[in-house]
């Protein structure tokens, strides 16, 4: 049965000088799409967003919304003027009786309607745009980034509302999690043109690489026969004037054909420089202790990090990961305990709030006023890593142009302020790197990227982040804040930590919130009635762990066969001992993972 145009765009062209952003531009969403919008950071997809959502107008072609249709958009940075609080904002499109729908999705989203306007955050503001979106429920819903600045409680709860919902949506996100959990089509915005493929975000990077494959190859026979056909101009132009000028006029068509083609953005030419090597044992914490006021936010709290320790902190907002990352690293004291630092550290920080960037000053200026990378007698350049190298050279490393190096960094996107960020970092030497929410507004090549130079870092990394997938890939420790000052330890990334949970705290994140017909006034709370067997998160976990399984057997494998080698001893110590480590984390998290799927499997019957 066909499904029912929501909205379609055809012929769209639009161009900010130079290139066109888009050319011809054909789209349809229909009823039921669920769509990831992906590509690099500039590529135009908040753009395109905005022009499905009809705020921003096309060069030429036309947007369709049949009649009767409603097409949300979640706002990056959305207008709240003339609203008391963040509350009146997300209700403001919706009547009396429909207000309780903004208490419902802002307990979700862990934000306070009652909070005014003038004290509001920009996550407070962006989470309150959300809730808008999400209570008005839209047919088609339009929705940019809408992770950014979400804990990742809140993140699974959009998940879960996301997988529920009727309507449908297309998304922008750096969350691979978030994207193969609810996507089922991809649109791929690459160099001014639209691809859609049928298939959600998994296997996006493996059809991408190949049609990349595919362009090179054709690129390169194209190379050849412009080689050919230029060496026969050389070489045979003297015979049978009149079909040589029709060759010659042949050869200045494939040039044009090659000079027209749009080169790759490649990626940036990031890299983490180790300073002199820290001794081996980097923190020491004993039962570390701090409060302010009433509120806890660690208790008791013992932790040792050794030299090249990944070490990932996760928790709800608000719960104090920055502090205690502050504490770790003496720049506050503990109420009790104590915290011992290693000998030679040299640290480097990434700022979640981008504090460290003068938001009115220029790149440039932003790189030339920092002290560590000011170079005496010349306003021109900046010291990387010991080395000169002139301002615009260093930017376009990061994959900026001249053009924008005079530019303000406010009128930088998220993830060209977080590369500009990285860019400060990395020109210094540094052994112990602490990442406050890197990966917000990175694109997933950048992600990518960053994932492989965290891997080859000699020193030690603690980060704070929201992003599961990018937890996974990069830490060999999960240190747990769930409130009330209890902490956690857990060897391995995001994965293992909820493998190895206890029970009774999985099931406790995993309880339903009050439903829509709970929130309405005079509603009666029925009590869920515990089905037989297995409950919902026994059996959602059951579905889960021959995955889990396959994947930690696979890394064990991995393993093993790195740490076969006769030399990693003896040349490679600390990538012995890591593996070592790993390994060990690795068996012991199989075992466990096997134990559970043979008791939910026997309960199950």
């Amino acid at each position: 049965m066909a499904r029912a145009p929501l909205l379609q765009l055809s012929g769209i062209s639009l161009t900010f000088g130079g290139n066109p952003v888009f050319d011809g531009l054909d789209l349809v969403v229909q009823q039921g799409d669920r769509v990831a919008l992906v590509g690099r950071n500039g590529s135009g997809k908040s753009t395109l967003m905005k022009v499905m959502a009809g705020l921003v107008e096309a060069d030429t072609g036309e947007r369709v919304v049949p009649p009767g249709v409603t097409v949300g958009y979640m706002e990056q940075d959305p207008d709240l003027s003339g609203f008391a609080t963040l509350g009146d904002y997300a209700a403001s499109a919706l009547g009396a009786d429909q207000a309780y729908r903004v208490a419902m999705v802002a307990e979700g989203l862990k934000f306070a309607p009652e909070t005014p306007v003038a004290t509001a955050s920009g996550g407070e503001r962006r989470r309150a745009a959300l809730a808008k979106l999400l209570a008005e429920a839209p047919e088609l819903m339009l929705l940019d980034e809408p992770t950014n600045h979400l804990d990742i409680q809140a993140i699974e709860w959009l998940e879960a509302e996301l997988q529920g919902t009727r309507a449908a949506f297309v998304l922008i996100s750096h969350d691979r999690a978030f994207l193969r959990a609810l996507t089922r089509a991809t649109l791929w915005i690459d160099r001014g043109q639209v691809r859609r493929r049928e298939a959600g975000f998994e296997g996006f990077e493996d059809w991408r690489d190949r049609i990349w494959a595919e362009e090179d190859e054709a690129r390169h026979k194209l190379d050849r026969k412009i080689k050919a056909e230029a060496k026969w101009a050389v070489e045979g132009i003297s015979a049978r004037r009149k079909r040589n000028q029709g060759r010659v006029r042949a050869l200045a068509a494939l040039r044009d054909e090659r000079a027209a083609q749009i080169r790759r953005q490649g990626t940036a030419a990031m890299e983490f420089e180790s300073g002199p090597v820290s001794g081996k044992r980097v923190i020491e914490a004993k039962g570390l202790t701090k409060s302010f006021g009433d509120r806890p936010i660690v208790r008791g709290f013992d932790l040792r990090v050794m030299r090249g320790d990944r070490v990932a902190f996760v928790g709800p907002n608000g719960v104090g990961k920055t502090t205690l990352l502050k504490l770790l690293t003496g720049e506050i004291a503990p109420d009790a305990g104590s915290v011992t630092l290693g000998t030679n550290l040299s640290v480097a920080v990434f700022d979640q709030t981008r504090a460290q960037l003068d938001p009115d000053a220029s790149l440039w200026e932003n790189l030339t006023g920092d002290p560590q990378m000011r170079v005496s007698g010349a306003s021109d350049q900046v010291m990387v890593r010991g080395t000169p190298r002139h301002v615009v050279g260093y930017l376009k490393d990061f994959l900026f142009d001249e053009r924008q190096a005079r530019a303000p960094v406010r009128s930088l996107s998220g993830g060209e302020k977080a590369r500009l960020l990285l860019a400060r970092l990395m020109a210094r030497e540094s052994n112990l790197l602490i990442l406050d929410e890197p990966t917000n507004d990175l694109d997933v090549e950048t992600l990518d990227l960053l994932q492989d130079i965290l891997g080859e870092y000699d020193g030690t990394v603690l980060l704070v982040s929201h992003d599961r997938d990018f937890i996974d890939r990069v830490a060999t420790q999960t240190i747990a804040m769930e409130g009330a000052g209890r902490v956690t330890a857990y060897p391995g990334g995001w994965s293992d930590y909820q493998a190895q949970r206890p029970k009774d705290e999985a099931e406790k994140d995993a309880r339903p919130k009050d439903s829509a017909e709970s929130l309405k006034p005079n509603a009666k709370v029925v009590a869920p009635r515990k089905p037989d067997g297995l409950s919902f998160t026994e059996r959602k976990r059951l579905e889960e762990l021959p995955a889990l399984i396959e994947r930690l057997e696979a890394e064990i494998g991995k393993l093993s066969d790195l740490l076969a080698s006769p030399d990693l001893f003896t040349k490679e110590p600390v990538k012995f001992r890591k593996a070592s480590e790993m390994l060990a984390e690795r068996q012991a998290a199989l075992i466990s993972a096997e134990e559970e799927w043979l008791t939910l499997e026997e309960r199950a019957g």
